[in-house]
């Protein structure tokens, strides 16, 4: 398997119970938000100052340059919207839209890369996508009314999957931008801005604490680095494409360990994504035979 797609496989799997934890923190969206967006965005920003207080880890990545400061504003973008949206309509409808994060990397990198994109990519984009709206679909109320907030909603999960799309390309095309540096700068503002908005969001238990630390100081971080990592190993449609595993996986966890049981939708889609993710791995590993 190829060292990208391995390390992409590996963050998406450490992301896959990031929803458990926020379940059982049982914070408000805005206390998630400035909690997890502060807690992320300062283990990003301390890993990016790692290189310049000690040099001797490689080169100085640059941070006065036109992609650092898109990467700060591609974090704050998703933050924002993400948990705009989701205060707005059903999780279900934001996680249709998110989805659709391949679709935008495979056109950016074909833009601004001139990457070419196989047939079978096309198609295993289409299974995945297909999948994850039947496995969200699974989750919506049969008595859900479609309205101007749920079109919101979704609006901000297009923006999500923007964002994260333009943050992979942006990686693969500036190897030598400070990444974390800039997502630690994101997210930092994020969680000043939301604790400004919600001032009570700072007041939560212990046992909060816990649950959302570990989403805030592990998951999130090393997910994430690893993500950006593997952009800049294999084209960013690809990343994408396996990012997706945590939008059918993240639902397994919940049921195991709180006892909610999917829908048949649910595990419907989930098996869709999952086999055509295994196409997807048989097609990268014959590719380096």
């Amino acid at each position: 398997m190829p060292s990208g797609i391995f390390l992409a496989l590996l963050g998406a799997l450490i992301l896959t119970p990031d929803t458990l934890f926020m379940r059982l923190s049982e914070l408000s969206g805005g206390q998630m938000v400035a909690w997890r967006a502060t807690q992320a965005g300062s283990i990003f920003a301390i890993i990016g100052l790692l290189p310049f207080i000690w040099p001797r880890t490689g080169i100085k990545p640059r941070i006065l340059c036109r992609s650092f400061f898109i990467l700060i504003f591609v974090q704050i973008a998703n933050v924002f919207c993400f948990a705009y949206g989701i205060s707005l309509a059903p999780v279900a409808i934001v996680l249709i839209a998110v989805a659709t994060v391949p679709i935008f990397s495979i056109i950016l990198g074909v833009i601004f890369l001139r990457e070419t994109v196989d047939l079978k990519i096309w198609l295993i984009v289409s299974a995945v996508l297909f999948g994850v709206v039947l496995s969200v679909l699974g989750d919506i109320k049969s008595d859900y009314l479609w309205n101007s907030n749920s079109a919101l909603g979704g609006l901000c999960g297009l923006i999500v999957a923007f964002s994260l799309a333009c943050n992979f390309v942006i990686i693969r095309k500036d190897k030598e931008v400070a990444f974390p540096l800039a997502l630690g700068i994101g997210g930092i503002i994020c969680g000043l801005v939301s604790f400004s908005i919600w001032p009570s969001a700072s007041i939560i238990s212990l046992t909060s604490m816990f649950y959302i630390s570990i989403t805030g100081i592990i998951i999130l971080p090393l997910s994430f680095i690893l993500l950006s990592i593997a952009s800049r190993l294999t084209p960013a449609s690809n990343v994408s494409i396996i990012m997706l595993l945590e939008t059918v996986l993240g639902p397994l966890w919940v049921w195991i360990f709180i006892n909610e049981s999917p829908s048949f939708l649910t595990i419907t889609g989930g098996l869709v994504v999952i086999f055509a993710l295994i196409y997807f791995f048989l097609i990268q590993s014959l590719k380096i035979k």
